[in-house]
């Protein structure tokens, strides 16, 4: 791959993030469809090293969250970086709106029962970020069904802080236990967004992709700029980090995020499990056995 630095998309709270200035697109990785597919598939291959590698130390997980608005690529994202990856050590989930069953509990409830296990990749298409995104833009849903205790909505500036707490102190306790936490937002343009949900208007066969609640969010889209960069400023910390990821280009998107799944499993203390000489010979013993069987 090309050489580029995936730290000027890192957010860890050193520096102040300002959405307006983020790109959305960047040169290209890749020289052509063949060369992307070629540094795609080296990718998968390394993330499935890594895991495993993981996955025998049996100490640390990763949990990996795509944070995006309507049409950046969540989907396509995690399918074109993780393919090629043993799916035994890869748990993926996606969040919707909140059952019954959530609702009665907090925020974060849902979330702790989908975290990923020791030696696995955790994904979250969407996770408890709406509910300091989605909630922002749209306070009634806080309101008017989310059942919280009497005069907690009166002050939404105080809520919404006590929420960012109470994700970095998650987050922070996770890593303490090994299990770090990166977190991708898809930065796609309105003109590109546009794009794409014209496209599967038109195309029959993506209609199903469509939802007419997307078209009406548009509507929203400075309120939702601004929510991302609250939330992202007041949950990138140095051990759960956000990266904004220029999402125009989509064969971009996944060689970044790809690259940056990498890095970050590197910086974790696994390695291949060590040889065991006298394990090594105890096991000979064996082959006999099981070929006389």
């Amino acid at each position: 791959m090309k050489d580029f630095d995936t730290d000027r998309f890192r957010y860890d709270g050193d520096k102040a993030f300002k959405i307006k200035k983020a790109p959305t697109k960047v040169d290209d990785l890749y020289e052509d469809d063949e060369h992307y597919e070629a540094l795609l598939r080296q990718q998968a291959a390394d993330i499935d090293k890594w895991q495993e590698r993981m996955y025998a130390t049996n100490r640390y997980g990763l949990l990996t969250i795509f944070q995006a608005l309507d049409a950046a690529g969540k989907d396509g994202t995690i399918q074109n970086v993780f393919t090629g990856t043993n799916p035994t050590g890869v748990q993926v989930y996606s969040f919707k709106r909140p059952t019954e069953q959530e609702l009665d509990h907090d925020f974060l409830w849902r979330s702790w029962r989908e975290l990923p296990a020791r030696g696995n990749i955790g994904i979250f298409n969407r996770s408890y970020y709406e509910e300091v995104l989605v909630t922002k833009v749209h306070p009634e849903i806080l309101t008017e069904s989310q059942r919280l205790p009497d005069k907690t909505t009166d002050d939404l500036d105080k809520l919404f802080k006590h929420r960012y707490e109470a994700i970095c102190n998650m987050e922070t306790f996770l890593y303490r236990n090994g299990f770090s936490t990166v977190k991708f937002y898809l930065h796609v343009s309105k003109k590109e967004q546009a794009d794409r949900l014209i496209a599967r208007i038109e195309d029959p066969e993506k209609n199903w992709k469509f939802e007419e609640g997307d078209v009406k969010e548009r509507e929203f889209w400075d309120d939702y700029q601004d929510a991302y960069e609250q939330c992202i400023n007041a949950t990138a910390t140095d051990k759960a980090p956000w990266y904004i990821i220029p999402a125009d280009d989509k064969k971009n998107m996944r060689l970044l995020v790809g690259r940056i799944i990498i890095d970050e499993l590197k910086k974790l203390h696994i390695s291949d499990p060590e040889p065991d000489e006298d394990r090594f010979k105890a096991l000979q013993k064996l082959i006999p056995i099981i070929k006389a069987q």
